[in-house]
Order: C-alpha cells, then sequence, then structure tokens
C-alpha cells in the first residue's frame, strides 16, 4: 500500500459560476446531491453525487459533476468554506456525470486519481462521450473535456490530506470495469460511486455477478456512513439497508433474465417483464431496467 503525502502553496482556481448547494455531512466533509434526471435531452450534467474532503494541508474532490460548469459550480462551493490548496481530484468511474467536471480543477497542485483502467476507458469512450454530451448540454458543456488521471489505484492507494487520511480501493469489474472506493479513516465514511444507488434505479455498464459480489464485500465496511453515487438515505434507512435493496433488485433482475433465456423469451420482451417486482422501490425504473436488460441478456446466453 503506497501513502501519498502533498503539501503545496495555495495557487488560486479561476472561478465564476453560482456555487452549488453543499450539505455538511461530517467534520470536514461536504457533499452536493444531483438530481435523478435521465441521460438525455434534458439533461443538465448536475445528476450524481459529488463531494469533497478538508484536511489540514489541503483538499480532495471526489467527482466533479457532468460539465465543466458543474465543476466550476462545484469549485467556488469549495471557496465559499476553504482557501486550502485541491491536492487531488478523484474520479470514482468513468461515467460522463461523475468526470467532465474535472476540468475545472486542472492546476499545478492537482493531481487526478481514478482506477488503473481509468485513462483507457476514457480513451475509449472519449469521441461518443463528447459526442453526446456535447448534444444533450449544448452551451453549458462548452470547455469540458476529459482529464485523466495522472495517478492509478491497481488495488489499493492512500492519500493523506494533512492528519486526514483517505484511503482508496479499487474493484473487479462491477458497475463498470472502473470502480473505486474511497474511505475517510478519521469519521468512517466511504464512497461508494455507483457501487451504490440510492433511489434511482441501477444502471449495469459493467458485469452485474461482478457486481453483487462486490457488494457483498463492501456490506463488510465498519463505515458509519456511506456517500452513494445517486441519492440519499432515509432518515429511517441504514446504508447496509440500501444496499440490500440494491441486491434486492440486482439478484431479482439477473435471476428473471436467466430464466427468460432458459425459456426462449427474447430480449425484447425481457426487457418488458425482467424484475418488474422491483418497479416501486425505484425512480426511473421503466428507463433503465430495459437498458440493464439490453445489456446483461446477451451475456448471459453465453453463460
Amino acid at each position: 500500500m503506497l501513502l501519498l503525502a502533498s503539501v503545496g502553496l495555495f495557487i488560486p482556481n479561476v472561478v465564476y459560476a453560482s456555487p452549488l448547494a453543499m450539505q455538511q455531512v461530517a467534520d470536514g466533509i461536504y457533499v452536493h446531491r444531483g438530481a435523478h434526471e435521465d441521460l438525455d435531452e434534458g439533461y443538465h450534467g448536475d445528476i450524481c453525487n459529488i463531494s469533497f474532503v478538508i484536511g489540514e494541508n489541503g483538499i480532495a474532490v471526489i467527482d466533479t459533476g457532468g460539465s465543466i460548469k458543474v465543476g466550476q459550480q462545484l469549485l467556488e462551493s469549495i471557496r465559499a468554506i476553504s482557501s486550502l490548496p485541491i491536492l487531488y481530484v478523484i474520479n470514482t468511474h468513468v461515467h460522463p456525470d461523475h468526470i467532465f467536471g474535472n476540468a475545472a480543477f486542472v492546476s499545478a497542485q492537482t493531481q487526478f486519481v481514478g482506477h488503473e483502467r481509468l485513462a483507457e476507458a476514457m480513451d475509449k469512450r472519449q469521441d461518443s462521450y463528447m459526442r453526446i454530451n456535447q448534444q444533450w448540454l449544448k452551451q453549458d458543456f462548452a470547455g469540458s473535456r476529459m482529464v485523466k488521471p495522472s495517478i492509478a489505484v491497481k488495488n489499493k492507494l492512500q492519500i493523506d490530506l494533512g492528519k486526514r487520511v483517505l484511503t482508496l480501493t479499487a474493484h473487479p469489474t462491477a458497475h463498470t470495469n472502473t470502480d473505486l472506493t474511497v474511505f475517510d479513516e478519521k469519521t468512517a465514511s466511504l464512497w461508494t460511486g455507483d457501487l451504490l444507488f440510492i433511489e434511482r434505479t441501477p444502471s449495469i455498464d459493467g458485469d452485474i455477478k461482478g457486481w453483487i459480489k462486490v457488494n457483498e464485500a463492501l456490506l463488510q465496511s465498519p463505515a458509519k456512513q456511506v456517500i452513494s453515487g445517486h441519492g440519499q438515505l432515509s432518515a429511517q434507512q441504514t446504508w447496509q439497508q440500501a444496499m440490500q435493496l440494491q441486491q434486492q433488485y440486482l439478484t431479482t433482475l439477473l435471476q428473471e433474465v436467466r430464466a427468460s433465456i432458459s425459456k426462449g423469451i427474447t430480449m425484447e420482451k425481457a426487457m418488458n417483464s425482467a424484475a418488474i417486482s422491483q418497479k416501486g422501490a425505484w425512480q426511473l425504473f421503466d428507463i433503465i431496467n430495459r437498458r440493464n436488460v439490453n445489456n446483461i441478456y446477451p451475456a448471459l446466453e453465453w453463460e
């Protein structure tokens, strides 16, 4: 395990956007909750949860939103709270709603951190992500670009913000093949990225069987609180209950798509029936669940 520590002079970033609404969820930890919108026309680039953590020497940002505009708004929010240097920008995975705000944080003292496969995944998806996001976001996407990690996490990596150590863990293919979690030792807070969805229907862009397995391991975490990639716990809900609810959806979907294949039910029909019992628990279900069936059906045919 590698421990990184950084102390440097603060070189202020240029900010000129209205700040995002932030919620302080623990000592030195601030979260902005994204809206539950689909990635299509009407998407505004602000649908995932984005955060920052303050140590004695500097700040780590965890995900940056879907455009440079959202990243600039996040930067404005940070500067309203702290003038410490932003030492690290951590991306939890490759999806565009989490990474395109990176461009707002490019500076001499900021290092970008991601899964060891993140840079390759960015290369493969860059053209399509740029084209589609320009179509969706129009002028709000102007100036956005992919900023690749300068630090790649293979297994585990620790970064020190000054009396505040964050442990980063790279996971096998699950939600995507670039999933990274972050654990703050000081407050026992865990950032799951999109390994955990709350309220919003989980979307599969990796391996559903791998995701179920990774979540089983995450349920053993000593975390006292979790910051998910999307959504927010209800007052009566623990993060473990939220994870179990997601596991129920994923396992039901897996079982019912397998059953459809064994019965000779076409993918088109399975898209309308698989996991339909889970619909009441999730937002955007009709849209995202169909995509999930479309993604996993071909792979499961070869089991």
